[in-house]
């Protein structure tokens, strides 16, 4: 009886070079969405709760890009604030009011000098500006308010809208991709262009 002993490769260890590095890092930036959303559900979880004036349960922040002033932010629950987004609250009296179920798109920004408030189940389209504040016209540094701004439930901005100060979205209302909102908006009305104005008027 014989025995035949196969031949055992060696095992090469390869040093860490800075391609591998780079690889593994970019594995780490080019996470999937699933994984980015549960480190945002982790993070929302043990360190925005804490941070924020209030944020109800299962609302997942996934990656800001600013949040400013948390404090001064009231969130439901069940909601979703997708990468990138620009929370910020810009004076003591300044104040962000989500409902629940919200659905925030990547870039948005939602910038308060006066009161800004959204309704329960909107849909914030991709790259959109709710800024319930302006540039002043002597210093164009610094700013001012412009009056606050109320939303109401389920109400769909579209893809880089831009909802100015002063105005209230009754609920239902659709605001088109890229239209500027310089007026109030009737429930359940459909409003497009520059400045918005009721489809077909």
């Amino acid at each position: 009886m014989s025995l035949r002993i196969k031949a055992v490769r060696p095992i090469i260890q390869r040093p860490l070079t800075r391609v591998t590095a780079v690889t593994f890092l970019q594995r780490v930036v080019e996470a999937p969405p699933s994984l980015r959303w549960h480190r945002g559900g982790l993070a929302s979880r043990l360190l925005y709760t804490r941070a924020f004036g209030a944020l109800g349960h299962g609302t997942v922040i996934v990656r800001p890009h600013i949040i400013r002033r948390p404090g001064q932010m009231f969130i439901g629950a069940g909601g979703a604030i997708r990468e990138d987004v620009w929370l910020q609250c810009e004076r003591d009296h300044s104040r962000i009011t989500i409902g629940d179920r919200v659905t925030i798109s990547r870039c948005v920004e939602i910038a308060s000098i006066d009161p800004i408030t959204l309704g329960d189940d909107c849909v914030i389209g991709f790259g959109s500006l709710i800024t319930s504040g302006d540039h002043q016209r002597v210093d164009r540094r610094l700013t001012r308010p412009t009056g606050p701004i109320t939303i109401g439930s389920s109400v769909f901005i579209g893809q880089g809208a831009i909802v100015m100060g002063g105005v209230t979205i009754g609920d239902g209302a659709t605001v088109g991709a890229h239209a500027i909102v310089t007026r109030d908006v009737a429930p359940g009305q459909t409003v497009v262009g520059i400045p918005a104005r009721p489809l077909g008027s």
